[in-house]
């Protein structure tokens, strides 16, 4: 074993720039130094005076083989850190299409740049596992799917400035288990500073995402929700097949799965409900059909098509039906989701884990994204998944929904 005082043959220097401290990043870059058998010297450091000025960080690498600095370097990319000397990215060219040269860059959720003929230049349509490609000077993301033969590829890990996203010292942090805390303050909290950013999108011009699942029809939300869609707090809604189903259903039968919305009983032969309402929409053409012939005069859908908001249902394996307007190929539904996604400053994911996580895939870390669900494991897995921006409200989807809709009829 190498003395202590002793130089490490593999040496490599990296500067990262960001709210280093506050956001921890500083710390995670030091532990993974540690992890991966390194040490590290502190040639530089300059810690922002205000809230809105970047820390400077220069740090002197040095590590027993070559290899761990290769993967060092690899991870300390995406807390920020960049080699001092690093020269253009490298690439190489798409030999057919759909297979990328195997050393491709990976992407992150986070804002990416890559040096070309010098200049670093912002990668667009960022988001996680995803290629990236250069064209005229340019650098944008693209799925493996998407690829190519001849396009040109970003590989290895030289030439790209990984920017974390920074934690803000205001940032939601939810958490609303069962406790000696009042429920329902704590509702009203997160309530408070939802509305905070959904006024702060509106302000922007930039869109309101709802990503929801068939819950928010069960748990009541249908009324809220439709309210914030025909208010126009609402820019686009991403679902699946089952949340049109069983809003259709309660608006023309007044049950959801068989369920009577007025009592909580079960309505006697209930339980073909659901394939009830899919054959009136059919009868009709699709939803905006059925709405146009007047046979859905209320509900969610009904909102979303007189509002004129697009919709995209993503179809799955266990669909009934499923109505006419659900998308069954998957490329083409993430391709529908990723174009609404486009733009988005706030999504709201209601009762949703699959779709939410999905969404948030296809998500730049800059992008708010408050997910509501009454298991607080569907946060954490959000989260898990890559979408660390993620703010989780453990409640009931109804009841905030409902919260929601007065706080901003109400002006709070």
């Amino acid at each position: 074993m190498s003395s202590p005082n002793l130089a490490l043959p593999f040496v490599e220097t990296v500067e990262a720039h960001g709210h280093l401290i506050d956001s921890h990043i500083m710390e995670s870059i030091f532990d993974t130094v540690v992890e991966f058998q390194g040490r590290f010297d502190v040639e530089k450091f300059v810690i922002g005076r205000t809230n809105s000025d970047d820390s400077h960080l220069r740090l002197r690498l040095e590590t027993p083989t070559r290899e761990l600095m290769e993967q060092l370097v690899t991870q300390l990319l995406g807390l920020g850190c960049t080699p001092i000397d690093a020269g253009d990215a490298d690439v190489r060219d798409a030999v057919k299409d759909c297979c990328a040269p195997e050393d491709f860059y990976s992407t992150t959720n986070n804002q990416t740049q890559v040096k070309i003929n010098g200049s670093w230049v912002t990668v667009a349509k960022q988001r996680m596992d995803a290629l990236v490609i250069l064209k005229d000077g340019k650098a944008e993301c693209r799925k493996l799917r998407d690829l190519k033969k001849g396009e040109v590829v970003v590989v290895g890990m030289r030439g790209i400035r990984v920017i974390p996203e920074s934690k803000e010292r205001d940032r939601l942090a939810f958490a609303f288990m069962s406790n000696e805390i009042s429920s329902e303050r704590q509702v009203e909290t997160a309530v408070r500073q939802t509305v905070s950013l959904l006024k702060r999108a509106r302000e922007e011009k930039k869109k309101i995402i709802v990503v929801a699942g068939p819950v928010v029809v069960h748990t009541g939300g249908v009324t809220p929700l439709s309210w914030l869609i025909r208010n126009g707090w609402v820019d686009a809604l991403l679902a699946g097949n089952a949340l049109a189903v069983h809003d259709i259903e309660s608006a023309l039968l007044g049950t959801s799965l068989g369920v009577r919305q007025s009592d909580g009983r079960q309505e006697e032969h209930g339980h073909r409900n659901h394939m009830r309402a899919i054959n009136a929409i059919y009868h009709s053409g699709n939803i905006g059909g059925a709405v146009a012939d007047g046979k859905l005069t209320k509900g969610i859908m009904y909102e979303t098509v007189k509002k004129g908001i697009p919709f995209v249902l993503a179809g799955s394996l266990r669909d009934d039906g499923p109505l006419p307007d659900t998308i069954t190929d998957m490329n083409e539904a993430q391709d529908a989701y990723t174009q609404q996604l486009n733009g988005a400053s706030v999504v709201l994911c209601l009762s949703s884990m699959l779709h939410a996580i999905a969404a948030g895939n296809m998500l730049p870390s800059s992008v708010k994204i408050v997910c509501v669900d009454i298991n607080p494991a569907v946060a954490t897995k959000v989260s898990d998944r890559g979408t660390g921006q993620a703010v989780g409200v453990v409640t009931d989807v109804g009841l905030f929904l409902d919260h929601l809709a007065r706080a901003i009829e109400n002006g709070q």
